[in-house]
């Protein structure tokens, strides 16, 4: 079994009253263990990506982090905590596979916006497996983090030497041959990464380099796999042109990210091995436009010819029956103006289902990532991972960009369900 499916479930903790939006992200929560409050979510759409309907006027129990139980009709129990939903849709929280979230900041815009599961691809000082330790000692409500740590390219991070001096001989040269691209990846399996990113291509999002391009051989690939799997650790590939990521599948990578290039032979290939694609093709359409993570006149141009492609590739995978993933690739900055919901309605404007691209935000994310006996599904014994939305994202999947409340590990981080006023003399109105 791979070190994710072995790690220790995070530390778990509900809240006496609800949380303050922003207290709520980095705080130690309020009730302590055994102590913790019992939540009923009443008069509930509940709609369980695992299950193919939506179990109307449902009871949802929550105690201890974990969901309880799932009862249409049923009826909450003495003492606990009663969140009347009238109807509105009660789904699991989103997981986005691929992002760089190097702070708490980042973290927090993340959570508001309903994603309490994330991978992070790359983030400098192994801020990312900081986070993941936070998170699992209680001190934050989210979202639970699997750390990368420094990308596993020709020329590494600059940080990657001040952490790791050990391997200053690589400083300033190109990491290349199965030596030296395996001691970079035991430096990152020491800290104890949940995966190993690989750069089987070049970036899109840098004017000067040009995304086609390989930059390892199928051999060297094989080799990086190798030594991560003899640890219990996948490898995720970054690949946009059809020769890196070629190679990368056929080494035995768990996933391809981007993928914007991939011919329909490679896509075979991913098929045959069980290989996911995580496109993130809403990012390929912020390099179009002004602002955001990229503004840059010529990423503009390079945009405008990747995103019929990724869509594309994306939508000849799902037809084959590639498993497709939704992924952001940003960083939740205070620039960025991408979210999950967007990657969910690319996926489903390239012919997903709405529940296949809920899905792949859910239980095919939490599959690719290792996590799907916990997380991804309102079902009993998962963790109380939760979003409200208003009206059913089955009939509207931009709903995603209106979350009503997030709940993480039964941690009420966001609650915009019912605003009251407080009145001189303490009489609380409508």
């Amino acid at each position: 079994m791979s070190q994710l499916a072995a790690r220790l479930v995070p530390a778990r903790f509900i809240p006496l009253s609800r949380l303050a939006v922003l207290a709520a992200c980095l705080a130690t929560p309020t009730a302590a263990a055994g102590q913790a409050e019992e939540i009923a979510f009443t008069g509930a759409s509940v709609l369980d990506p695992g299950t193919s309907g939506v179990v109307t006027n449902a009871t949802v129990i929550v105690r201890d982090g974990l969901i309880v139980s799932v009862e249409a009709g049923g009826e909450a129990p003495a003492g606990a905590r009663v969140v009347d939903l009238g109807g509105r849709y009660l789904v699991p929280g989103l997981i986005d596979a691929h992002v760089h979230i190097g702070d708490l900041g980042s973290a927090r815009r993340a959570l508001m916006s309903g994603v309490t599961t994330a991978r992070s691809m790359g983030a400098g000082f192994f801020a990312d497996v900081g986070l993941r330790e936070l998170f699992r000692s209680g001190a934050f409500a989210g979202p639970e983090i699997l750390a990368a740590g420094y990308h596993v390219r020709p020329r590494p991070a600059e940080g990657l030497f001040l952490d790791e001096p050990a391997l200053s001989d690589l400083l300033d040269r190109d990491v290349r041959g199965a030596e030296a691209l395996g001691r970079v990846a035991r430096a990152m399996l020491d800290r104890g990464v949940d995966f190993i990113k690989v750069n089987a291509t070049e970036r899109a999002g840098l004017p000067e380099t040009d995304p086609r391009k390989p930059f390892f051989t199928e051999a060297e690939l094989s080799g990086l796999v190798a030594e991560a799997s003899g640890r219990g650790v996948p490898v995720a590939a970054h690949a946009h042109g059809d020769r890196g990521g070629r190679a990368a599948v056929a080494a035995g990578v768990r996933s391809i990210e981007h993928g914007t290039y991939l011919r329909e032979e490679t896509l075979r290939l991913m098929l045959e091995r069980g290989t996911f694609l995580v496109p993130t093709i809403a990012v390929v359409s912020d390099l179009t436009l002004p602002g955001g993570d990229y503004d840059d006149p010529t990423l503009q141009v390079r945009g405008r010819h990747m995103l019929p492609r990724v869509r594309e590739t994306a939508a000849a995978a799902h037809a084959l029956g590639v498993p497709v993933v939704a992924a952001t690739d940003t960083g939740y900055g205070p620039e960025s103006v991408l979210r999950l919901s967007h990657e969910l309605i690319e996926l489903a404007g390239i012919g997903l289902s709405e529940l296949d691209a809920i899905r792949a935000a859910t239980t095919v994310a939490a599959e690719l990532l290792g996590v799907g006996d916990r997380t991804g599904r309102v079902a009993e014994g998962f963790e109380a991972d939760l979003l409200v939305l208003d009206r059913s994202p089955l009939e509207d999947i931009g709903q995603y960009q209106d979350v009503l409340l997030v709940m993480s590990d039964g941690v009420v981080a966001l609650d915009r369900l019912d605003f009251r006023v407080d009145e001189p003399g303490g009489r609380r109105v409508p």
